[in-house]
C-alpha cells in the first residue's frame, strides 16, 4: 500500500452563496467570530476564516462563491502532496471534483469525493494557517469531532482504512444504530453511524462542535432557521448528541461529554 501524507481530519469548511446568512446563523448559535483572508481565493471567492469562543487562531474556513454553485460542508485533511493525495485517493474509489490548484497566498487545495458522495477538502500544510485551533481545552462552539454516517459500513471502513490508515472500534454505549469510535492517532477523535440495517439511513460526513447543553442549543438552532434530523440522545454513559442542519442544508452535530 502506497504511503499517505495525510494528516488527521484538521478542520471544516462550508461553501456558500450567502456569507452572511452563514456567518448570522453560526454567530448566533455557537459564537463565532469571523474574518475576511486578505485576497480571497484564486478563484474569486471571499475566505472568511472561522474562529471558535475562546480560540487561539482559527478553526475553519467560509468559502462565499457565485450564485448557483452548490451548497456544501466539508472535512479539511492536511496533506504534505495535494495532487499525489488526490490521485492516490482516486485509485481507492475517491472522484476528484476539483484538481489541485494553488489558492491565493501559498496553499494548494483539492477537493474529492470519497465513495459515498462525501466532500474532502484536502490543503497543503504550508499555508493552510487555518488548520490549527491553537492548544487549551475546547470551549463551547469549539470544533471538537466529526462524523460519519453511512449505509455500506464495510465498504466505508475499507476506504479510510486504506485512505488514511484509520482504525474503528464499535462503541457499545450506543442506544440506536451500531456506533464505531474512528482512530485517527492513540484517541479516538471521531466516529461513524453504521445505517446499513436501516431503509432510511443518510450517507454524510460532518464537523461535530461542543455544546453548551444539547437540547437547549437544538432548541435555538431550530429557532434560528435550523432543523433537526437526529436526537438529542444519550450514550449510555451520558454523551449527549444531535444531528441538525443549517438554514442552507448543511450537516453538522452538537454534543456534550459525559457529567461527573
Amino acid at each position: 500500500m502506497e504511503l499517505s501524507s495525510l494528516d488527521m481530519i484538521s478542520g471544516f469548511e462550508i461553501d456558500t452563496a450567502d456569507a452572511k446568512s452563514v456567518t448570522d446563523f453560526y454567530g448566533q448559535l455557537l459564537g463565532w467570530t469571523f474574518a475576511t483572508e486578505p485576497g480571497s481565493g484564486a478563484d474569486g471567492s471571499a475566505c472568511i476564516r472561522i474562529t471558535a469562543p475562546g480560540a487561539a487562531a482559527p478553526m475553519g474556513l467560509i468559502r462565499q462563491h457565485a450564485a448557483g454553485g452548490e451548497e456544501a460542508v466539508s472535512l479539511r485533511v492536511l496533506s504534505g502532496d495535494v495532487a499525489a493525495d488526490a490521485a492516490r485517493l482516486e485509485k481507492l474509489g475517491a472522484t476528484v471534483v476539483a484538481p489541485a490548484a494553488p489558492d491565493g497566498g501559498q496553499a494548494v487545495r483539492a477537493r474529492v469525493t470519497d465513495p459515498r458522495g462525501n466532500v474532502l477538502t484536502l490543503v497543503s500544510r504550508t499555508g493552510a494557517q487555518e488548520a490549527e485551533q491553537g492548544g487549551g481545552r475546547p470551549q463551547p462552539g469549539a470544533f471538537a469531532s466529526f462524523e460519519i454516517g453511512t449505509t455500506d459500513a464495510e465498504a466505508t471502513r475499507a476506504f479510510y482504512a486504506q485512505a488514511f490508515g484509520w482504525r474503528f472500534e464499535q462503541d457499545p454505549g450506543s442506544v440506536s444504530t451500531p456506533y464505531y469510535s474512528i482512530f485517527t492517532g492513540p484517541a479516538p477523535t471521531g466516529g461513524m453511524h453504521d445505517y446499513s440495517a436501516v431503509t432510511d439511513g443518510a450517507e454524510f460526513a460532518m464537523p461535530t462542535f461542543l455544546a453548551t447543553d444539547v437540547p437547549t442549543d437544538v432548541s435555538r438552532a431550530v429557532s434560528l432557521g435550523g432543523a433537526v434530523e437526529y436526537g438529542p440522545e444519550a450514550t449510555t454513559y451520558g454523551l449527549v448528541f444531535a444531528r441538525l442542519t443549517d438554514p442552507h442544508g448543511n450537516r453538522f452535530g452538537l454534543f456534550t461529554m459525559p457529567q461527573g
